[in-house]
């Protein structure tokens, strides 16, 4: 996360209760509240302020904000421990003011930011979602919003509607409209999970393939060495700016050529390294969304359940065959499914992939705004990577538990996997790909140089 020195502004408020309309979570809501109260839970969107505007029109954009999106008007209740059917209850959101987060000694707005969500952005926080803006030392410098919120009401997806939204109704404001006049109408996402639950039950073929997949009672871990990994250990993030705009549009062309698309090109890199490596395929948990109908494009929520890749094969169109298995088996209601099996294990060593190409998302976000995807700082003990596609390019960012074996094993596993992506792109289309052509997340990460795309180690 990158923030101009300055003062840290939270805009506080409260919740009152609407009785007698309360709801059962989604499967991955509730599987998210079993873990319980608990910072780090949380993800947040940070951007530069469009244009000028004081403290109190910031404010009422937030609030228009919040009434447009039902999950961020429900707050979790029960299941925490107590024995309680957990719920979601609704609530009505109103203000209470703002207020200085004064840092303590040695912190940046970062590490403010941080404690912050850390404590308002948890499962079971009323309301679990906050409003920050830091107003800069340099008066050339713009603020920047900064808005946290509990991973139980959102996705990454959801993160670019709230930044659209907000900076719509703070035009809006600025124009004397009523916020929001500009925007189309939100689905709630409570509405998602009922839908899904009327669905019909998944066919056996699916109910085949978890059993397959759970056989052993565990997901998916990370197939090379860690290290001691029998407790959490801090985590390590590392973010490798892989391909500019013209070696994205290469691995693209590559892609096409063999008949898949990007993604199955990235898997197919993947399976390669880990067979050369462990002598396994890529087995890892796969993140797949659930907005297929036009409806929910512009709605804010958890979108998204964890599904299960597997490539042996490292031909690109096997593992296109895989990543459409991985969908088929995450576009069902899971509860029923994985009942049997207590639901989705939490296993030690967990290895998911995400993947995200803005490009195709429904959603303009205004990259002036130097808007950034803000994870919370944890401790771990798996491996997750995601690749990011965007306007400038490729990139690829890991977290990773903190010990001596890991940052060798999934360091030098990165240098792999990206080096090998810039192969094929070059390989298939002629030198237009270019390495590491961004700069760091961070201005203050520590970096070293590779062979391979950027590499920087993002301190939290």
């Amino acid at each position: 996360m990158s923030l101009p020195s300055g003062v840290v502004h939270r805009f506080a408020t409260h919740v009152t209760p609407v009785q007698g309309q309360d709801t059962t979570p989604s499967f991955d809501q509730a599987r998210h509240a079993s873990l319980g109260r608990r910072a780090g839970s949380w993800m947040a969107v940070a951007f530069a302020l469009p244009f000028p505007a004081d403290r109190e029109m910031v404010a009422r954009a937030w609030l228009a904000v919040v009434s447009r999106h039902g999950t961020l008007q429900t707050v979790l209740d029960g299941g925490a421990g107590g024995g309680e059917e957990l719920r979601l209850r609704p609530v009505t959101v109103g203000p209470v003011g703002w207020r200085v987060e004064e840092p303590g000694d040695g912190e940046d707005p970062r590490a403010v930011l941080r404690r912050v969500f850390d404590q308002a952005c948890c499962p079971f926080a009323t309301p679990s979602h906050a409003l920050c803006l830091v107003e800069p030392e340099d008066p050339d410098e713009r603020p920047v919003v900064v808005i946290g919120l509990d991973h139980s009401h959102v996705d990454a997806w959801s993160l670019l509607v709230l930044l659209r939204d907000f900076c719509s109704c703070l035009d809006d404001l600025a124009c004397g409209l009523e916020p929001g006049t500009c925007l189309p109408p939100a689905a709630a996402f409570a509405e998602h999970t009922r839908e899904l639950a009327q669905r019909p039950p998944a066919p056996p073929r699916v109910h085949d393939r978890w059993a397959q997949i759970l056989a052993g009672g565990d997901m998916p871990v990370f197939p090379l060495d860690l290290g001691d990994i029998s407790a959490p250990r801090p985590e390590v993030v590392e973010v490798r700016d892989v391909l500019d705009p013209d070696g994205v549009a290469a691995l693209e062309d590559v892609a096409a050529a063999g008949g898949v698309r990007m993604v199955a090109v990235a898997m197919a890199e993947m399976t390669t390294v880990f067979r050369r490596h462990g002598g396994v395929g890529l087995r890892a948990v796969l993140p797949v969304h659930s907005r297929h109908h036009e409806k929910w494009h512009d709605s804010v929520g958890w979108f998204i359940t964890n599904s299960v890749i597997e490539c042996s094969d490292p031909d690109p169109k096997a593992c296109a065959a895989a990543v459409r298995d991985a969908v088929e088996l995450g576009s069902h209601a899971l509860g029923p499914v994985l009942e049997p099996y207590g639901g989705m294990p939490h296993t030690p060593g967990m290895f998911a992939i995400s993947w995200l190409d803005h490009r195709r998302l429904p959603i303009d976000v205004d990259l002036s705004l130097a808007p950034q995807h803000v994870s919370a700082a944890i401790r771990t003990d798996g491996v997750m990577v995601w690749f990011v596609v965007n306007g400038s390019g490729l990139h690829v960012r890991c977290r990773y538990p903190d010990t001596a074996r890991a940052r060798v094993t999934v360091g030098g596993w990165l240098d792999e996997l990206c080096a090998g992506l810039v192969r094929r792109s070059v390989d298939g289309q002629g030198p237009r790909a270019r390495r590491g052509v961004a700069g760091p997340r961070d201005p203050d990460a520590a970096t070293r140089p590779t062979t391979g795309p950027h590499r920087s180690i993002v301190p939290a």
